[in-house]
């Protein structure tokens, strides 16, 4: 099944995320350095089929591109030219940090692991990849209530349904 890979690029390290193969859920993959990122992706796309790369893409507050997008950019041309015609999506990556400290400590994890930055940029992935797919999901799944099996509603809410 395809996949899609949430990539969040920083000059040292880059967090990614993978989808499930429905698109649906987002989950932290890996932290790789920099460095071999693109050698990582191609071992993965070995692997397993990507249909679409969604890449993080810095922001002021004001929407205008911040200073590492410059950075990014750059990453995009390698992108491109490692992986020929796999579609990359660009998705604003505000907040991605915060959310990922909110994340981790919500789901109980000590503050000595919050501060592994790898930890904080592969659920930043997760974060800029769920965002992606909640974002552009509307076309791609939908369900008709009216299809849902009465002993499962009856199950879940404790009573049947009425016709």
């Amino acid at each position: 099944m395809d996949r899609l890979i949430g990539i969040d690029y920083g000059r040292k390290r880059v967090g990614l995320a993978v989808s499930d193969p429905l698109g649906i859920f987002a989950s932290a993959l890996e932290t790789v350095q920099t460095a071999k990122i693109i050698e990582y992706l191609r071992n993965y796309s070995e692997k397993e089929n990507v249909s679409a790369f969604v890449v993080g893409m810095p922001q002021n507050m004001n929407g205008a591109p911040s200073e590492a997008a410059k950075d990014v950019k750059a990453f995009l041309v390698q992108l491109e030219k490692a992986f020929p015609g796999v579609p990359i999506h660009l998705e604003d990556e505000r907040f991605t940090s915060v959310l990922a400290h909110r994340a981790m400590i919500d789901g109980g994890m000590k503050a000595s692991d919050r501060r592994d930055k790898e930890s904080v940029d592969k659920i930043s992935a997760a974060i800029i990849l769920q965002s992606y797919m909640d974002r552009t999901s509307g076309s791609n799944f939908a369900y008709d209530p009216a299809l849902v099996p009465d002993t499962l509603t009856s199950k879940v809410s404790g009573r049947r349904r009425r016709k």
